[in-house]
């Protein structure tokens, strides 16, 4: 779920932090670059793990602040496709189950992907797992903030980066059109489709 990943970056320290140990200034400045944020096809930036490397600093012309490139490891969140993992149902709709784990809730399990026979659920805005017994079928809830046990099988990285206007015709319109189809930068596809995955109150005794 976690993994260890070695990067590069040039960081910039201001003048009114050279009393500080450079190490403690620049674990500062990463952590405040990367924390929290998704790097396009490496995952969810969690903290700095550790330095491995100080280049030299250097000065430049017109900027009293020092340069310094950095060689370190950042731990990131990003699972092995095939990977279980638990969340909680954060929401349903009719794109499927929407889960968190918590500091991550871009999680969504399509309705092929679930329990099969399922069904949503219009009234309770909720699927359900329409589970076949020798007496008959049992409608099995999916509740919102029920845990979840899951596979993680594809993953969807979208670039965020801002673009200037593609043409002349940009407008107000098409902003607002921007905005409504805003994308989460990080996408993680499950799948419960198989024994033992789903709600863990199914797999339990009660």
């Amino acid at each position: 779920m976690f993994v260890l990943v070695e990067m590069t970056d040039t960081v910039r320290i201001p003048p009114w932090q050279f009393d500080r140990k450079l190490n403690e200034s620049i674990a500062e400045e990463l952590n405040k670059k990367l924390a929290n944020k998704v790097v396009y096809n490496v995952g969810l930036c969690i903290c700095l793990y550790d330095i491995t490397k100080l280049e030299d600093s250097y000065i430049f012309p017109g900027d009293g602040a020092s340069h310094t490139k950095v060689h370190f490891r950042y731990v990131v969140f990003h699972p092995f496709l095939d990977e279980i993992l638990i969340g909680q149902i954060k929401s349903c709709s009719q794109d499927g189950v929407h889960v968190s784990i918590g500091f991550f809730d871009d999680i969504v399990i399509p309705p092929e992907s679930l329990q099969q026979p399922a069904k949503f659920d219009e009234a309770e805005q909720v699927w359900v797992w329409e589970y076949e017994t020798e007496e008959g079928a049992h409608d099995l809830y999916m509740d919102i903030g029920e845990e979840i046990r899951f596979r993680v099988v594809d993953e969807t990285f979208v670039d965020t980066s801002p673009t200037g206007p593609s043409s002349a015709e940009a407008s107000t319109s098409n902003a607002t059109e921007e905005v409504q189809k805003k994308e989460a930068p990080y996408t993680l596809v499950g799948s419960i489709s198989e024994p033992g995955l789903g709600l863990l109150s199914w797999w339990t005794n009660s």
